[in-house]
């Protein structure tokens, strides 16, 4: 697993139960325009407001349609009895990797507490082969999984604790944690990362927004190297118009006006579709840019 994974949205239907055929043919899209793999029911996905059924409903979705190499899924909650359930579901699905927030209800929570927490999820997989990638994402946890702990349990279990999604949005810390455990996949969560990224050593990007820019973020990952200028500030470009607080509505309503299915606008309670307006104004700004490019 490495290179431009998207972090795919989840559509629903005016029940707030997920849709397939809309949620399949994304998929399709983003593996053709640029993608090389998929995060299934990550943040950007919505995960956390769906219940332990639709979640598993989703994974079989997925599972059955798009190769198993090219997904990962996210299996974290604060309960450690349904992360294990999940985890263990996407395992019998195929899942090569499941994506696993920290259990943020209760801090603060010790060093010690948070690796007995994953180490208790390691136990309770035994033989099974699914990968674990940790998921850094402070902004909603209100917890950084420390750097020492990720490199601990890396090291001790190779096999189990392969890879990291930061969506902190620190570089810094990211570039800790290939100093601290080189053999770990490291993914920051912006495409903006890929311009640097064969210097850093990182494996890639976990991006909501290469929903969007995933052509563009191909380019980058193919030639990284000597990446484009032209190509890397246009992604920034556009990555600073589509992110920020309604980032979730805003990644609904592009793919809703790429598609031509409104479905895609609905969002799940506390989000709050984008309105009208300022999904046209972003749209017509979006094309804007690459015309220009």
């Amino acid at each position: 697993m490495q290179g431009v994974i998207a972090a795919v949205p989840t559509p629903v239907d005016s029940g707030m139960k997920p849709l397939k055929a809309p949620f399949l043919e994304h998929c399709k899209w983003a593996l053709e325009n640029g993608c090389d793999g998929l995060n299934i029911l990550g943040s950007t996905g919505e995960a956390n407001s769906f219940d332990v059924g639709s979640r598993s409903q989703v994974m079989a979705w997925a599972a059955e349609a798009v190769p198993h190499t090219k997904l990962m899924v996210g299996t974290g909650t604060p309960s450690l009895a349904e992360t294990i359930g999940l985890t263990i579901k996407a395992d019998d699905l195929g899942y090569p990797v499941a994506l696993v927030l920290p259990p943020y209800y209760y801090k603060p929570l010790s060093n010690l507490g948070l690796k007995a927490w994953y180490l208790a999820l390691h136990e309770a997989l035994g033989e099974r082969s699914i990968q674990i990638y940790f998921y850094n994402f402070p902004q909603m946890t209100g917890l950084t999984l420390p750097v020492e702990m990720i490199a601990e349990l890396a090291l001790n279990l190779p096999d189990r604790f392969t890879g990291i999604k930061d969506s902190s949005g620190d570089l810094a810390y990211c570039r800790a944690i290939v100093a601290a455990a080189p053999f770990l996949k490291v993914f920051p969560s912006s495409e903006t990362a890929l311009q640097t990224a064969g210097d850093d050593g990182f494996a890639g990007c976990i991006s909501a927004s290469v929903n969007v820019t995933a052509p563009l973020a191909a380019q980058v990952w193919a030639d990284r190297a000597k990446p484009s200028e032209t190509v890397c500030t246009e992604i920034a470009r556009q990555r600073g118009l589509i992110a920020g607080p309604a980032l979730i509505p805003t990644i609904k309503y592009l793919v809703a006006e790429r598609s031509g299915n409104l479905q895609w606008q609905r969002v799940l309670p506390p989000f709050v579709a984008l309105d009208a307006k300022t999904g046209q104004d972003l749209h017509q700004e979006l094309d804007r840019s690459a015309s220009d490019l």
